[in-house]
């Protein structure tokens, strides 16, 4: 037998970790790594935080699971306080992000059946763009290293250049059900959407009775320095997927919505066996409370303000291999003139400091939001030690 026991689809690295404090991941072997992956945008109160880890722990020992078939005081808790700090008036709890994303398009299909218009079912999506990894979600974008060897997909979908506003409108139908787009692409190189581009999207939603769909499974939870991305752009959603920084590290997504955009999401149209249950109650619980202190979110902005300062002052040092930095707030983008991929490597076996790869040969910056000026002057040194004695390929 060849194949390992963990199915080979991660070209996983020599870094093992099996402790976590703060910023920081230890491994097997002992090795310190600064961590600004924070398991891709995961992590937001860094490892161990106390009242993340107390809350999970008492939980545990009191009620971790019951069916959906019951009442969840728990679940009911958690979502009227979403719904309080949000424009949501309902709530759908998954244990992912791609099952939030699979729960807001089918909520969006739904909508338009329950008014009637079942031929209303394709949801305009945009190149780079990254939903998750199941049919449906790899269905709802064009990119081939996501798609191949998987088809048939499944219809429903159009596909039109991001920030590109009027081609996203061209390809509106007696058959669109909406927009998916995310404010923010993560995987697809920090993309950040336009205030034109957003906008213009909300504008034809309501003229032409679409429903916009975002996706703020790791732009959202405070990443940009606002409870969610779409708050920088005057703008709210009809439905909503989030996950990621939603359970600091415990797997939890949610679907948002409206009480009109819900309206066909009645009783028997969506289940989840764990989702909503009581142990990740608690952890979302326990991660609200510290996003919501006072002063947290401004944190996030100020500590995001001076890493982007960081960055832009080392890049003329190194100006061979940096070309630009882009995103805002703890979810920065350093724009590479080689292999991003490479360097993260470098810098992860080299120099200690954990990043993620991205398209457009950019490197991911997603620190814990919890983080200090003393871990930004530790990453940048880190950054610009890595880049003095970097060498890239000769075909990068």
């Amino acid at each position: 037998m060849t194949i390992t026991p963990l199915m080979p689809v991660y070209p996983r690295c020599g870094v093992r970790p099996v402790r976590g404090e703060g910023a920081y991941l230890f491994g097997e072997d002992g090795q310190q790594y600064l961590d600004f992956a924070s398991g891709i945008a995961v992590n937001a109160l860094g490892h161990g935080h106390p009242h993340l880890t107390k809350a999970i722990a008492d939980q545990a020992a009191t009620l971790m699971h019951v069916s959906n078939l019951y009442g969840s005081p728990q679940g009911e808790h958690l979502a009227q306080r979403l719904v309080a700090k949000t424009f949501a008036d309902t709530v759908f709890f998954t244990n992912s992000g791609a099952e939030a994303v699979e729960c807001a398009i089918k909520t969006a299909r739904r909508y338009h059946f329950a008014n009637g218009n079942p031929e209303r079912h394709t949801l305009i999506t945009f190149d780079t763009a990254f939903h998750g990894r199941t049919l449906g979600t790899i269905s709802a974008t064009n990119q081939a290293k996501m798609r191949d060897g998987f088809e048939p997909l499944l219809p429903g979908f159009a596909y039109a250049k991001f920030n590109d506003l009027e081609g996203a409108l061209a390809l509106i139908d007696d058959h669109t059900a909406g927009f998916l787009v995310e404010p923010i692409q993560g995987e697809g190189g920090i993309r950040q959407a336009s205030p034109e581009f957003l906008q213009g999207l909300r504008k034809a939603c309501d003229e032409h009775g679409l429903l916009l769909v975002l996706d703020e499974v790791q732009c959202g939870y405070g990443r940009t320095g606002k409870l969610f991305a779409h708050e920088l752009y005057g703008i709210t959603p009809d439905i909503m997927s989030v996950a990621k920084g939603i359970g600091g590290g415990f797997p939890l997504g949610a679907c948002l919505a409206t009480e009109e955009a819900a309206k066909g999401m009645v009783a028997g149209t969506h289940g989840s066996t764990y989702g909503g249950n009581p142990l990740g109650m608690a952890a979302g619980e326990a991660v609200l409370d510290v996003i919501l202190e006072d002063g947290f979110l401004e944190h996030v902005a100020t500590m995001g303000d001076r890493l982007r300062q960081g960055l832009e002052q080392m890049i003329p040092n190194h100006d061979h291999l940096f070309d630009s930095v882009r995103g805002t707030g703890l979810m920065l983008g350093l724009k590479l003139k080689s292999d991003s991929r490479a360097f993260v490597a470098f810098a992860r076996d080299h120099h200690n400091l954990l990043l993620v790869a991205a398209g457009e040969n950019v490197i991911r910056i997603l620190p814990p939001l919890v983080i200090d000026e003393s871990h930004i002057a530790e990453c940048i040194d880190k950054l610009s030690t890595a880049a003095r004695v970097y060498v890239p390929a000769a075909d990068d």
